[in-house]
C-alpha cells in the first residue's frame, strides 16, 4: 500500500512528513512525501518557515502521480494560497481516502499557515476531504464558534462539515474530568472516550491523521477508522520519548510480534499459486503472545487474507483479538503446547493431506459430523471441542489438523507453528505448488 503524505518538513522528526513517515512505516505501508515547506524548529522552540516554489511543489506530485498508484492521500501544513491551489488542482478528480489535517500552529508555537490562505483553505482543501481532522482549537479556528458544552460540539461539526468534508473528526476534546474525546460526525454522530494522559507533547495530531489514513485506505469505514486511530494515538502518547529538551515526542514501540507476523505474512501472499489454497471463508494468520489467557492476546488479522484473481492480499489489520477462529484453535493447541504460537487456516483438500504426511507432518483431524449438539447451539465452541478432541491423546503437538466439514461447516486444514516463519516454513515445504 501507498500513502502520500503532503505537508511541511519538521527536523525534529516530531510532526509534519517525517512523523507521518514513520506511522505509515509502522503499519507496514509505504510512504510518499511531497514538501510544501521547510521549517526550523526543535523540541523547546519554532524558528522559520520556507515554504517551496510552486515549480517544485507541482513537480513532486507530478513525478509521484506518474509512477507510483497511491492508495490515500493526507494533506497537512499547506502555508499559502499558491501551494494550496495546485494541490486542490491536482487531487479535485480523484476518489481515494483524502484526510485533510488542519495544521494552523505547532506544539512550539510556530503559525503553520499564513492568515490570508484561510479563506482558499476552506474553499479548495475542505471540500475534497473525505475527512477533516482538526483538535479543538482548530476546530474552533475553522468554525469561528466556540466548543464548550457537547450541543456547540456538534454545532461546530456542521458548520464545518457544510464547508465540504463528507466526515469531521475533532480530537482531544476534554468534556470530561480526566478523559479526552475523539467527536466523530458523518451521518451520524459517535463520542469515543479514552482516560486522560497528562503530559504536553508533539506528534500527536499528525499519528492520528496518518494512521486513520491507513485504515480507510484498508477499507474500513470512518467510524472504524476514528476508532483505529484513537488507539494507535493514544498508545503513541503513553509511549512518548524525552528525546531533546523540551516537550517529548509521540513514539510507537515496534512490536516483535507484529512485525514476525507481518513479515510471514508477505512471504503467505508471494507463494506461487497460494490461491488455490485459500478456502471460500478466506485465510487468517496468527502469533500469539506467550502463555495467552485469551484470543486478546493473540495478534490477527482484522479482515481476513483474500483472493484477489490469482494473487492474496490482506484486507483489515493486524490487531489482538482480530481472528476468533485461528485464534481459538491456537489457543487451545498453546495451553497443551505451550512452544505452538502460531497457525494459519487452509483449504481443505485430500491431496494436500496427503502432501503433509509424505513430508513426515504429524496430521490429526476431528469428525464435525460427531459434535455434540450442546456444542453446536454454542457460538464458537466448534473449535475448541474440535482442536481438542484432536489432540487429546497426542504427546507431541502436531503440525496440522484437519475436518471434512459438516452441515454449513467448510472442511479446513489448520498448519500450527511455534512462530508464523515455521508456518511458512512447512507450507513452503509442502504447498509450492
Amino acid at each position: 500500500m501507498n500513502l502520500l503524505s503532503i505537508g511541511g518538513s519538521d527536523p525534529s522528526s516530531g510532526a509534519g512528513i517525517q512523523s507521518d513517515v514513520k506511522t505509515f512505516d509502522y503499519l507496514n505501508a509505504y510512504g510518499l512525501t511531497v514538501i510544501t515547506a521547510i521549517t526550523g524548529q526543535n523540541t523547546s522552540n519554532f524558528g522559520m518557515i520556507q515554504p517551496v516554489s510552486k515549480i517544485i511543489l507541482k513537480n513532486q506530485l507530478d513525478f509521484l502521480f506518474s509512477d507510483f498508484i497511491i492508495h490515500g492521500i493526507k494533506i497537512g501544513m499547506v502555508y499559502n494560497s499558491e501551494l494550496i491551489k495546485i494541490i486542490y488542482d491536482k487531487l479535485k478528480t480523484l476518489t481515494i481516502p483524502i484526510i485533510v489535517d488542519p495544521v494552523i500552529k505547532s506544539t512550539t508555537g510556530g503559525i503553520l499557515i499564513k492568515k490570508s490562505a484561510i479563506t482558499d483553505f476552506k474553499k479548495y482543501l475542505l471540500p475534497i476531504a473525505s475527512v477533516v481532522t482538526p483538535n479543538q482549537f482548530e476546530a474552533e479556528f475553522i468554525s469561528g464558534s466556540k466548543i464548550n458544552s457537547k450541543k456547540s460540539l456538534k454545532r461546530v461539526a456542521e458548520i464545518i462539515q457544510k464547508m465540504g468534508p463528507k466526515n469531521v473528526a475533532i480530537t482531544g476534546l476534554e468534556l470530561k474530568k480526566n478523559y479526552v474525546t475523539d467527536f466523530i460526525l458523518t451521518d451520524r454522530q459517535e463520542f469515543f472516550e479514552k482516560r486522560k494522559i497528562k503530559s504536553i507533547n508533539h506528534g500527536s495530531g499528525c499519528n492520528y491523521s496518518a494512521s486513520m489514513l491507513f485504515s480507510m485506505a484498508q477499507g474500513k469505514s470512518i467510524i472504524e477508522s476514528a476508532k483505529f486511530a484513537q488507539k494507535f494515538t493514544y498508545d503513541s502518547i503513553k509511549n512518548a520519548q524525552k528525546v531533546g529538551k523540551g516537550v517529548v515526542i509521540t513514539h510507537k514501540n515496534q512490536d516483535p510480534i507484529n512485525l514476525e507476523l507481518s513479515s510471514a505474512i508477505e512471504k503467505f501472499t508471494e507463494i506461487k499459486k497460494i490461491s488455490q489454497l485459500i478456502p471460500e471463508c478466506q485465510t487468517n494468520f496468527v502469533f500469539s503472545k506467550k502463555y495467552p489467557k485469551s484470543i486478546k492476546d493473540i495478534l490477527g488479522i482484522s479482515g481476513r487474507i483474500v483472493k484477489n484473481g490469482v494473487n492474496v492480499t490482506k484486507i483489515g489489520n493486524l490487531e489482538y483479538g482480530g481472528s476468533k477462529h485461528v485464534a481459538t484453535a491456537t489457543l487451545i493447541m498453546n495451553k497443551k503446547f505451550p512452544s505452538i504460537r502460531s497457525a494459519l487456516n487452509l483449504k481443505f483438500q485430500t491431496d494436500t493431506i496427503a502432501r503433509l504426511k509424505k513430508n513426515d507432518f504429524i496430521v490429526k483431524s476431528y469428525d464435525r459430523t460427531k459434535e455434540p449438539k450442546s456444542i453446536k447451539n454454542k457460538e464458537g465452541f466448534s473449535i475448541e471441542w474440535g482442536i481438542s478432541k484432536a489432540i487429546k491423546d497426542s504427546t507431541i503437538p502436531p503440525d496440522a489438523i484437519f475436518h471434512k466439514g459438516g452441515f454449513g461447516k467448510e472442511a479446513m486444514i489448520i498448519i500450527f507453528g511455534k512462530s508464523p516463519n515455521a508456518v511458512i516454513e512447512k507450507i513452503s515445504r509442502v504447498f509450492t505448488i
